[in-house]
């Protein structure tokens, strides 16, 4: 759904927030979807072999681990015609990328399966070409391995007991069997290392934090989006430090029955409305300070870049472009029972992404 800071600040963009509890069905067997909608945790029940448009079907594990400082960004994905794991490793501070590692594979429709869901106990462990890797989901603990040449990746982070996330399943207007399911999971201290060679890149559970962006989606060819994503221990209104995090993003499909925005607090969720950056970054933008805010005034957040990590992947008929801006982020959010919190420089990440794929 088409909309901008202006038509819903007026009140001409209103979206639900349609909530499922309980195991929910994604999909009919003919690949229609069933449940738009959102969860604090995945209900949906996916099953990938109703999907009939399979050439449009895309399915990845991401991880982002970052302390404002170093970024590792560890992930599979499989999008039908193939797909690839890698492992980068990024200077913050002076932009430079230290450490790449990619191994792609072709014909990935029926091959490389990830699990159907991504905040449960599961494994996914796989060797692809020169690569291997292991990521492995307990209860209250994650793992992610990753070797490849003189690269070798090792992170562990936690899972509060009860750790909430936002799952979103979005459709796209004029298109009944297509949709975008993703979960973020927020607020995963986390600790490791990232080696290349002799050269070792350590992180600490003090300012290291993880989120998983997991996605099995069915889309139209063309997508634009914003991401934005941070955790960090926050002071909270009882003068003692509380885990926090924030989830936005938009622009991708109907946002009719529910928007991909919501807050972390302790582990749980705090749910509100569509959200939008007050000037469009796009074209030169990118490294002046981004304004957000939410339609229901409980995310009012400004972001003061220092890095834009941009990418731009062009191969054939695909393509793959994105501004990722890392910066502090001050400002204030409301909780669900009205509770202001005061943010003041948080490190956290907002990326404006164009895709043909």
């Amino acid at each position: 759904m088409d909309r901008t800071y202006k038509s819903w600040l007026d009140g001409q963009f209103e979206s639900a927030q349609k909530e499922y509890t309980a195991p929910t069905r994604l999909l009919a067997a003919d690949g229609t979807l069933l449940s738009p909608g959102w969860a604090r945790h995945n209900v949906f029940e996916y099953d990938r072999t109703c999907v009939k448009k399979e050439l449009r079907r895309k399915e990845w594990d991401f991880y982002q681990l970052s302390n404002g400082s170093y970024m590792a960004q560890i992930s599979f994905a499989n999008i039908s015609l193939g797909g690839y794991v890698s492992a980068v490793l990024v200077n913050l501070k002076t932009g430079k990328t230290e450490a790449t590692a990619m191994s792609p594979f072709l014909g990935g429709k029926d091959k490389y399966v990830l699990p159907p869901k991504g905040d449960v106990p599961n494994n996914v462990k796989m060797t692809i070409g020169k690569a291997s890797f292991e990521f492995d989901t307990k209860e209250t603990v994650r793992t992610l391995w990753f070797k490849m040449g003189d690269i070798e990746c090792n992170f562990t982070m936690d899972i509060l007991p009860g750790l909430e996330n936002i799952t979103t399943v979005l459709p796209f207007a004029g298109f009944p069997d297509r949709y975008f399911m993703t979960t973020k999971q927020n607020c995963m201290p986390c600790e490791g290392t990232f080696k290349k060679g002799d050269r070792v890149v350590s992180f600490s559970r003090e300012n290291t934090f993880c989120v998983l962006d997991w996605g099995r989606v069915c889309t139209p060819y063309s997508l634009v989006w914003y991401w934005g994503n941070g955790s960090a221990y926050v002071d909270g209104p009882d003068g003692n430090k509380h885990l926090f995090g924030f989830e936005i993003t938009w622009g991708i499909g109907d946002e009719s029955n529910a928007t991909e925005t919501a807050v972390f607090y302790d582990g749980k969720a705090h749910k509100f409305g569509p959200v939008d950056v007050e000037v469009f970054p796009k074209p030169d933008g990118y490294m002046k300070p981004w304004h957000f805010i939410s339609q229901d005034g409980k995310f009012d957040l400004t972001m003061k870049p220092f890095y834009d990590h941009h990418s731009d992947l062009n191969v054939l008929v695909m393509r793959m472009h994105s501004h990722q801006a890392h910066g502090l982020w001050s400002g204030t959010v409301t909780l669900d029972d009205g509770t202001k919190l005061e943010i003041k420089d948080m490190y956290a990440f907002c990326e404006y992404v164009e895709n043909r794929w």
